[in-house]
């Protein structure tokens, strides 16, 4: 298996894409640690990686946005695994509004949760992994084509591309890959709660609509010894969507 004995560290795991991408690498024979800010879902999540595979689950009860909390929750994963082969940027938001009712409140929320949350980690990682360690940030196809009332989102995840690449070269020296992936529409509570596909003003033809572990295969390859030639990539996980005129 791919990831046998090795430790993957993957945020916003309780839920969604992150769930998913747990789960596939604990069938790869991976240690996983499981970082979500909602405590309470964390147990549930754990007993199903248990459930596909033989490997350790550590669950952290993380906010991803706060710097010093992801520094103790590397320590912590240090600690007990002695190793970190992986980390999975997955943890993002999104806050729907139009430009005019947005607040710097606002801005600064979103950039600190998708944007700042994986540098913090990608930190980290450069101060704690080993050479053939992996980083994959999860963007979004809102990177590249967006929609209205989501600028803060789409502004985060596009500079989490610039930051990919930058991290990229700088990880080159450290033997750490790092690259990016930008799933297009998932099925996820994100998907669906989104205001604007709730109102029917975002159509969403069903072909279109990826699944979790889509998304979490693809994130699998990235972090695989298999991709050890790719770095500074954006890969595009959207079913093709963003091809069509």
């Amino acid at each position: 298996m791919r990831f046998s004995d090795k430790t993957v560290l993957v945020t916003g795991a309780a839920s969604g894409i992150g769930l998913a991408t747990a789960m596939r690498f604990a069938a790869e024979g991976a240690n996983l640690v499981l970082v979500d800010r909602d405590a309470a879902a964390l147990p549930a999540a754990a007993a199903k990686l248990r459930a596909c595979g033989d490997g350790q689950t550590m669950e952290v009860e993380c906010d991803v946005s706060a710097e010093q909390g992801v520094a103790h929750a590397v320590e912590a994963v240090m600690a007990r695994f002695g190793r970190l082969d992986v980390v999975v940027n997955n943890a993002g938001l999104m806050i729907f509004k139009p430009i005019q009712e947005l607040t710097g409140a606002d801005w600064m929320h979103v950039l600190h949760v998708d944007l700042l949350g994986a540098f913090f980690f990608i930190k980290q990682a450069f101060l704690h992994m080993k050479a053939g360690g992996a980083v994959v940030n999860v963007s979004s196809v809102h990177a590249l084509e967006t929609e209205p009332n989501v600028a803060p989102y789409a502004a985060a995840k596009a500079a989490l591309l610039s930051l990919t690449r930058s991290a990229a070269l700088e990880g080159i020296p450290k033997g750490i890959r790092v690259n990016a992936i930008l799933p297009g529409a998932i099925d996820t509570p994100m998907l669906w709660t989104n205001p604007e596909v709730k109102s029917g003003a975002e159509h969403i033809d069903a072909a279109d609509v990826g699944k979790p572990e889509d998304v979490a295969a693809a994130i699998a390859f990235l972090a695989s010894d298999e991709a050890a030639f790719i770095r500074g990539t954006s890969l595009l996980v959207d079913g093709g969507r963003l091809c069509a005129l």
